[in-house]
């Protein structure tokens, strides 16, 4: 199959991969863009896990406020060098951090910033729920397991799906822009406001 430079862009908007890569990605796949999607999102998955040990103390503090000031966002993400803090690419990734907070109310960054008793908690409530409905007792702890990921996945920002396209997480965002960019990037810490409602500390 031909692969034209329209699908190549296509895949680009898609995935912020190379020239190369996409043309190499589409004709891997024989033209088949989801499967092209997806090969390079594991390659850059792949790429951006051997970045993730490297120091990120570079970076920005990106202000969103949403609604007229009814929601305001505050939100540190950090890169390797100056050079890449200043580009639009990390600057837009950055800011999308920032509405994606805003929009979905995280209240955590990662799963291992939630406190065990905040776990427990959610824990107990799932096995008090699964006894209210009259689920039999042998699967309780599947129930529960099955309930605290669902709550993991509603609370911590990296596991949400992300506002734009629902297919993808934020963590994936993140690591296909740490594939593009070249530089390991790290969402450090958040702090989300909303009017008349009291706040998380993070």
């Amino acid at each position: 199959m031909e692969i034209t430079t329209e699908m190549i862009k296509e895949l680009r908007a898609a995935t912020s991969a190379g020239v190369l890569d996409c043309r190499k990605a589409l004709e891997h796949a024989n033209g088949d863009y989801q499967k092209a999607v997806d090969q390079l999102r594991e390659k850059g998955l792949a790429t951006a896990a051997k970045r993730a040990d490297r120091e990120a103390s570079q970076g920005m503090i990106e202000l969103y406020s949403h609604g007229n000031g009814r929601v305001g966002v505050m939100v540190e993400v950090n890169c390797e060098t100056d050079f890449v803090a200043r580009s639009e690419q990390f600057r837009t990734l950055a800011h999308e951090v920032a509405l994606q907070i805003a929009a979905a109310a995280p209240q955590y960054v990662k799963v291992e910033d939630i406190p065990t008793d905040v776990l427990e908690h959610e824990a107990e409530i799932a096995r008090a729920r699964a006894r209210d409905e009259g689920k039999p007792e042998n699967i309780f702890e599947r129930i529960v397991v099955g309930r605290l990921e669902k709550f993991k996945d509603e609370v911590v920002l990296l596991r949400q799906a992300y506002i734009r396209d629902e297919q993808v997480t934020i963590e994936q965002v993140l690591l296909q822009n740490i594939a593009a960019i070249g530089e390991n990037i790290v969402i450090r810490r958040f702090q989300r406001w909303e009017l008349g409602e009291s706040t998380v500390a993070m």
